[in-house]
């Protein structure tokens, strides 16, 4: 069961490039001079960066390979996104793991977050879950299955009536405005930023953890 917490150690690494579900959808653009934007209002879903790996050690503070007790990876992050009033973007994913040590059977929990992004830097909910691998005796590896889910204002996802016909409207050679491209100009950048959605999801790491990730 996932609990509503506080937005907390995302902002670090919300540049991470995205595995979105971006698809034919609000604008699409094939004429004009210079526009082709393609945009849905299914958010685009990925792992931020330093977030897709976490690293457990066995001695606290000793961070050398020789005191490594369990590494675990994200992978196979998917989405499927249905609309209504609200947008629902429902996300899963698998998570491998390796232990150093194979003697016993062993189960480990890693708390996991997933988090609505609003304009590249705005986190608008955060929820943390947790993923239990389950290591048999003599077995080095393990497999776990995720999920998250979040609900998008479907309004605040759809971009004004204005600034689509600002993005949309043909522009001929010659026009004043022909080589501009709409989407550039700050007014309609801020309202699609505004209208912007992103669903990320990685391992809830303390400060320690990212600065591992980051720094080695």
């Amino acid at each position: 069961m996932m609990n509503l917490r506080s937005p907390v150690l995302v902002a670090v690494a919300l540049a991470g490039a995205l595995a979105g579900c971006r698809s034919k959808g609000e604008i699409v653009v094939d004429e004009g001079v210079g526009i082709t934007a393609v945009r849905s209002r299914c958010p685009a879903v990925g792992i931020p960066d330093f977030t897709g790996d976490v690293t457990l050690f066995r001695s606290p503070g000793d961070r050398t390979a020789g005191n490594i007790d369990l590494v675990a990876a994200m992978t196979n992050v998917r989405s499927q996104c249905s609309e209504g009033d609200k947008v629902f973007a429902k996300v899963t994913f698998d998570v491998l793991g390796r232990r150093s040590d194979v003697q016993g059977a062993r189960q480990v929990t890693i708390p996991y977050f997933v988090t609505v992004l609003r304009g590249g830097s705005a986190v608008i909910t955060k929820r943390v879950g947790n993923v239990t691998l389950n290591f048999a005796d003599g077995q080095d590896r393990a497999q776990a299955s995720g999920e998250g889910s979040a609900y998008i204002d479907r309004a605040e996802a759809t971009l004004p009536e204005d600034i689509r016909s600002r993005i949309t409207r043909k522009r001929k050679a010659g026009d004043a405005d022909a080589a501009v491209d709409p989407l550039a100009e700050p007014e309609v950048k801020a309202a699609v930023a505004r209208a912007t959605f992103e669903v990320l999801v990685g391992f809830q790491l303390d400060q320690n953890q990212l600065a591992y990730n980051a720094t080695r």
